[in-house]
């Protein structure tokens, strides 16, 4: 694991197979690190002639962590934004966009296919928006434009990320156990959780800085980004879609609300797919993942991305 300094920060990065072979750059989600995109998964990917590069956002794992500035009051920043004022939070997503363009630069690299998972699809259709020139490609994976008027996340999955974890200094039990909790409430009834897999996932992340107020600062950064639809039309790059038809977090409409405002878009529902990429999907994601870098959208009729896919669009 590396660290290299970027756009004012320390970024966290780890890189898959050789400096010789085009760039994909793997954006991490919500309040998670880089480890989310797993050793197994980002190894595949690069087994097709990727150089694949993972790195943990600001405020997460190995990255600079914004401590010292609050995390924002969500009653305030919902005040805020119901007032149609701009609310004043630490950052935005275009900070993270610009975080992971920053990190492009010191690694000399030019060109890049882009690969985004939640918050981090959100980050990659700014890429691709305002850096068309730079992304070769672009998946959006379990994503959404965060436009006001799409469904929002199950309540009790809110209020399960909205409840602060334990501090697992204080009681790493308890931490694991609220991990998993909501891991498991998350899944897809398709593809329940490999607990011991995750469970592995979560103790590694322990070894990594963890910020309570992390959470809370990039929620704020989504709510005040708004809605991305008025700027998808610039996205130039071939796109792929992904979303699970189980999604309780982001709701499957918020996949089709990303296809359907970038011009040429494939949409791929995978039926029985949560809020997670299960180790089962690997291969049928990575083969989706590839085709679209290279400019061939996947031919679902042919079964190249199993019988738990389906396109629309």
């Amino acid at each position: 694991m590396s660290t290299l300094q970027a756009n004012g920060l320390t970024l966290g990065y780890d890189c898959f197979g050789a400096e010789r072979n085009e760039a994909m750059l793997l954006i991490s989600g919500l309040g998670v690190q880089r480890l989310r995109w797993t050793e197994p998964f980002c190894e595949r990917l690069a087994a097709q002639g990727f150089y694949v590069i993972r790195f943990d956002n600001r405020d997460a794992g190995e990255s600079t962590h914004l401590s010292r500035a609050p995390a924002p009051d969500v009653g305030v920043l919902a005040a805020d934004l119901a007032a149609g004022r701009v609310p004043v939070v630490p950052y935005t997503l275009h900070d993270l966009a610009a975080d992971a363009i920053a990190l492009l630069d010191v690694l000399g690299i030019t060109y890049a296919h882009v690969v985004g998972r939640s918050m981090g699809g959100m980050v990659a259709q700014l890429l691709a928006s305002a850096h068309a020139e730079r992304v070769l490609s672009l998946v959006s994976i379990m994503s959404s434009t965060g436009h006001p008027g799409l469904p929002a996340t199950a309540p009790d999955v809110m209020a399960m990320l909205m409840h602060a974890a334990p501090d697992p200094r204080v009681d790493e039990a308890a931490f694991l156990a609220h991990g998993m909790a909501f891991a498991r409430r998350i899944a897809g009834k398709g593809f329940p959780l490999n607990e011991a897999a995750h469970r592995a996932v979560l103790q590694a992340e322990l070894m990594h800085p963890l910020d309570p107020g992390c959470m809370g600062r990039q929620i704020a950064a989504i709510a005040a980004t708004g809605s991305l639809r008025p700027v998808l039309a610039r996205v130039v790059a071939p796109t792929l879609v992904v979303h699970g038809s189980d999604d309780p977090m982001i709701p499957p409409d918020c996949g089709r609300d990303v296809a359907e405002h970038i011009a040429g878009a494939e949409l791929l529902l995978v039926d029985g797919m949560g809020h997670d990429v299960p180790a089962a999907l690997y291969d049928p994601l990575i083969r989706a993942i590839t085709a679209n870098a290279r400019r061939t959208l996947v031919d679902v009729a042919d079964g190249s991305c199993d019988e738990h896919c389906a396109g629309a669009i």
